[in-house]
């Protein structure tokens, strides 16, 4: 099954999305595996607190750390089904693929929308479907839009990409989950 959880920044929606992965693993059983698919990469001091401060809110709590920056595909095989996954989080993986040098979107003024949204779906979107059967899967994204700030016209690309990317999780997520003020509120279906 696939769970999403948004919400703006500081939100609480990571130390949530924690918790439903540890209830996700302990639905699949004796044995299943609990795994966090890191996808913030360590470039900066700001991003290297960050890192450390969601290191030292999973301690403890049986996961093992993936680092995924770019090419969710690689994954395939490397977690077993059955298990119970938390990707931290949509909105930095997509950054990734769009603007680090290994990443597949590699987005250039000539790309338009509709060519940026089917590659999301190839790259992103259609491997973690496919990684998500058999699994239960927690994914973590960023609101985006309801800050009613004009952003330029590459940080406005990302968004809608980004808005295009949280629309298609929504539409196949058993659960969507808006975190604000770390309280959870249901957008679809319950509470998981």
């Amino acid at each position: 099954m696939l769970y999403l959880i948004t919400g703006g920044s500081a939100s609480g929606k990571s130390e949530y999305a924690e918790a439903v992965a540890q209830r996700r693993r302990s639905s699949l059983g004796e044995g299943a595996g609990l795994y966090y698919l890191a996808a913030m990469y360590p470039e900066g001091a700001e991003a290297r607190e960050r890192i450390a401060r969601h290191q030292k809110m999973r301690a403890g709590k049986g996961f093992h750390t993936l680092e995924c920056y770019t090419g969710l595909a690689r994954l395939r095989g490397q977690v077993p089904a059955g298990s119970a996954l938390l990707l931290e989080c949509m909105s930095n993986l997509l950054a990734n693929e769009m603007y680090r040098r290994e990443g597949s979107l590699g987005v250039r003024p000539e790309g338009g929308l509709s060519r940026l949204e089917r590659t999301a779906e190839e790259i992103i979107l259609e491997p973690l479907f496919e990684m998500a059967e058999g699994s239960e899967w927690v994914v973590v994204t960023n609101e985006v839009f309801s800050d009613g700030v004009r952003y330029d016209r590459e940080t406005d690309r990302y968004c809608r990409i980004l808005a295009y990317i949280n629309r298609r999780l929504a539409e196949r997520a058993h659960s969507v989950v808006e975190v604000a003020a770390s309280v959870p509120f249901p957008v679809k279906g319950e509470l998981p």
